[in-house]
């Protein structure tokens, strides 16, 4: 007991005798030090006492499904920081292979009776995944918003880029430069911001007059991996152009050409999607279609914090414009050889 009141104390920056009276509640102390102190309890990982249990902490879950993909510690950092000028710590849950699942964090989101929680990117997006710890959020009415598309039934409020502009975008990109035979490279099957972008691809090429091949489409782990996999089995079909449902598919794709001895852009165009970090700096630079994370990221913690209020909040979906950025992975088609 003497430890805790010790290391609360040292967080807070007040004395163990102000933290002893917080948790046996006295009077005596002002709200800001009171939710400092409980706030501090939930950080370092002490139960609160019984009688405090009931109370939430001014903590928010931001569950990623990784960190690899630099989309995602982006977006870490826009919402932590707009939690944090709310008066809120984010606590980060990031998937690992192998290790604690999305499910899993829920429960222990739960357990420190958190504010609320923000997810950005995860199972929600997938309509074959199990979706039973969502179902356990909305019965415990705890404020949720989900970045970038949900499946259409949880019932929380949702900030997305709108997937249908960023194809338009790119698809319109590719075809002024002569590009004809323009492939996709998606996530799975399953993955709703995917099925989005194929619908947006096939809408795009209809009122064109053309048709999209089901041959040009692939699908793919969200991985250079898997990027580059799907490059082959498109490049056996004829691309010259190729648009990805993101960033690190796009890079994987380039490695795909290079391995057939091709190159970017000169055979073949390569167009990403998030303009994520260091794109830039990529060999070369990449041409990719640019969430507004900032915005995006804003317009989350926003929607939370009025739920948190206790004040209703609309359930439709919020649609940012992205914005394609050209630099120098793509090219003008060349001509086909007759």
């Amino acid at each position: 007991m003497t430890r805790r009141l010790a290391e609360v104390a040292e967080k807070v920056g007040v004395s163990e005798a102000t933290v002893s009276r917080v948790l046996n509640g006295k009077p005596g102390v002002s709200d800001a030090t009171r939710a400092a102190v409980l706030t501090a309890l939930d950080v370092l990982g002490y139960e609160r006492p019984t009688q405090l249990r009931g109370e939430r902490a001014r903590l928010v879950g931001l569950v990623l499904p990784e960190l690899q993909n630099p989309i995602f510690p982006a977006f870490a950092e826009v919402v932590g920081g707009a939690l944090a000028q709310q008066g809120l710590t984010p606590v980060l849950c990031t998937q690992t292979q192998g290790g604690v699942s999305e499910a899993d964090y829920v429960t222990l989101l739960l357990q420190q009776h958190v504010s609320g929680v923000v997810f950005a990117g995860g199972l929600y997006a997938q309509a074959d995944a199990p979706h039973g710890h969502y179902r356990l959020l909305a019965e415990r009415n705890l404020p949720v918003v989900l970045i970038n598309a949900a499946i259409g039934h949880l019932g929380f409020p949702q900030v997305s880029c709108d997937d249908a502009v960023a194809v338009e975008q790119a698809w319109r990109h590719l075809a002024s430069l002569g590009h004809e035979r323009i492939g996709l490279v998606l996530g799975p099957l399953d993955h709703v911001p995917s099925q989005r972008k194929l619908a947006a691809a096939r809408q795009t090429v209809t009122a064109a007059g053309g048709e999209l091949h089901e041959e040009f489409v692939a699908h793919a782990m969200f991985s250079q991996a898997g990027g580059q996999a799907a490059a082959g089995r498109l490049l056996d079909r004829g691309v010259t152009g190729v648009i990805c449902g993101s960033d690190v598919l796009a890079l994987g794709v380039v490695r795909g050409v290079r391995r057939r001895g091709l190159r970017v852009p000169e055979d073949v165009s390569v167009v990403g999607y998030d303009d994520s970090a260091f794109m830039n700096c990529a060999d070369p630079p990449l041409t990719t279609v640019r969430q507004p994370i900032e915005a995006m990221g804003r317009a989350a913690v926003q929607l939370l914090t009025t739920r948190i209020a206790g004040k209703p909040v609309s359930t439709d979906e919020l649609l940012f414009e992205p914005e394609l950025v050209v630099r120098a992975s793509t090219a003008p088609a060349r001509p086909r050889q007759r």
